[in-house]
């Protein structure tokens, strides 16, 4: 086995400290804001099946033999990384660093967490202007919206490589705001689609996108506990909405519930565009298709994409007809509307501690625990709930195990990728597990309606497909390592 040494490479003020030219790596990335970092740290790096040098899967300094115990070797010595890409250069805190994590946190509770509270919106529409749809054409609706936001993360994430976050934050949020305006006067089930599930949700797209992306590049050793915190803004917003929404429609109406609603988030939005920013220059490249299909000829890769698929799949059916549900067993009508303040409010904890967890023991094992967590807990659990208790334990615990999937989704996406090819990466993750969110609570609707009313199958294919999502993250992490206890 090759021994592991970290170079010193000694800088003067003398010296050209421009470093040269490597595969995978241009010029124009090797000055952050005119300032040449000290390259002092060569590290050898872990095999990747990227051809392009990945350097963001460099093991830190202190943990390279158990990396080559981990990935069964290291290659032969890379010349350094540009300053700015290797593990040593990445802050991993700071008050810049913890800004951009507070910004994305009000952009995570503005985007995400109004998609948390979708069950609001069907309840409403389906009990008001859209009472003649059944259930499974209302959903539609929330489930473009979710997909639209989601999905659009590979255009968004090539807009980010190429010319940062300001002007996408800036945008998206104007856009995002404008879309809720448009919904407040809609009453039609087109312009509640096209306002809703299009306009807005465009904007969402362009703030979640700049706010995961830019904290990735903040953080390497603490970039799952970074992203939990980020994304845990998601839930805050998943209780903190559908409590507003539900005590603010019976006393002003839905619209100007809308309207008050579009204006705080629009608040928000503005703290995260004076707050997210980038780490590392944006890279102005001409369009290629070929950045797109690359990554799917990595098996690890593809087996979480179909993973995040599956998850996807599942994950928002109790959010969308936990309440239906429960008010069709009789559940008391009082406890109802608090159904998914309560998932939410737990998967706080879920969105923060898996991500604490990930750093210290593996962010692909975790993502195993969570995704396993969720499918059981929903068969054992949902399925036979008859009472308020056990559908309140049942939210309450799914919140907590689904709530790590969206912080760590885009962790282990990194852990495998070049952190300059984030945004087209994490989009392709994303919008392969928008096509699950899109698809998923139709289908459930028609399995309901060809039920006759039943929620029964609904409850079994939330489970399974979540189980399924299971074995995708195995198979993900057996291609990179086998089958061996160890962290990744």
């Amino acid at each position: 086995m090759p021994s592991h040494h970290l170079h010193e490479a000694p800088v003067s003020a003398s010296h050209d400290t421009t470093p040269a030219k490597t595969p995978g790596y241009d010029s124009e990335a090797s000055t952050m804001n005119g300032v040449v970092s000290d390259p002092r740290h060569s590290l050898e790096r872990i095999p990747s099946q990227a051809k392009s040098t990945n350097a963001n899967i460099f093991p830190d300094p202190e943990n390279v033999v158990e990396a080559d115990m981990e990935k069964g070797g290291v290659a032969p010595p890379a010349p350094g990384a540009p300053p700015g890409f290797s593990p040593a250069d990445f802050p991993d805190g700071g008050l810049e660093a913890w800004l951009v994590v507070a910004g994305g946190f009000c952009a995570l509770f503005s985007t995400f967490g109004l998609v948390n509270c979708v069950g609001v919106f069907v309840n409403y529409y389906v009990a008001g202007p859209l009472s003649n749809y059944n259930v499974s054409t209302v959903t539609w609706i929330t489930s473009i919206q979710t997909f639209m936001m989601s999905g659009l993360n590979a255009v968004m994430g090539r807009l980010f490589d190429s010319y940062g976050p300001r002007w996408l934050l800036i945008i998206g949020s104007l856009v995002f705001c404008f879309g809720l305006m448009m919904l407040s006067l809609s009453t039609e089930y087109y312009q509640i689609i096209l306002s809703q599930g299009i306009v807005s949700a465009v904007g969402m797209s362009a703030v979640f996108n700049s706010a995961m992306n830019s904290v990735m590049g903040w953080f390497f050793k603490r970039r799952a506990a970074a992203l939990g915190l980020m994304v845990s803004g998601s839930s805050l917003g998943g209780v903190v909405l559908p409590i507003m929404m539900n005590h603010l429609i019976p006393r002003i109406g839905f619209p100007w519930t809308v309207r008050a609603v579009g204006f705080m988030l629009l608040g928000l939005c503005a703290f995260a565009c004076c707050t997210v920013k980038s780490r590392l220059p944006p890279r102005k490249r001409p369009f290629k298709f070929v950045e797109y299909v690359r990554p799917l000829r990595e098996p690890a890769f593809v087996c979480i994409i179909l993973g995040g698929f599956f998850f996807f799949f599942g994950m928002f059916l109790p959010f969308n007809y936990i309440q239906l549900q429960a008010r069709q067993q009789g559940i008391d009508a009082a406890i109802i509307p608090y159904l998914l303040p309560i998932i939410n409010a737990v998967s706080i904890v879920g969105r923060i501690l898996p991500g604490f967890l990930g750093d210290k023991f593996g962010r692909f094992n975790v993502m195993v625990f969570i995704s396993g967590l969720s499918g059981i807990i929903t068969l054992a659990l949902w399925v036979p709930s008859k009472s308020t208790a056990m559908t309140i334990a049942y939210g309450a615990i799914f919140g907590f195990a689904s709530g790590g999937f969206v912080s760590l989704l885009p962790a282990v996406v990194a852990q495998i990728s070049d952190i300059r090819e984030i945004g087209i990466r994490s989009g392709i993750a994303f919008f392969m597990s928008a096509l699950g969110a899109l698809t998923g609570s139709p289908i459930a609707g028609a399995i309901v309606n060809a039920n006759h009313g039943s929620f029964l199958g609904l409850q079994l294919f939330c489970g399974i497909v979540m189980t399924v999502s299971m074995l995708c993250f195995i198979a993900s992490r057996t291609i990179q390592v086998g089958f061996t206890i160890t962290k990744i």
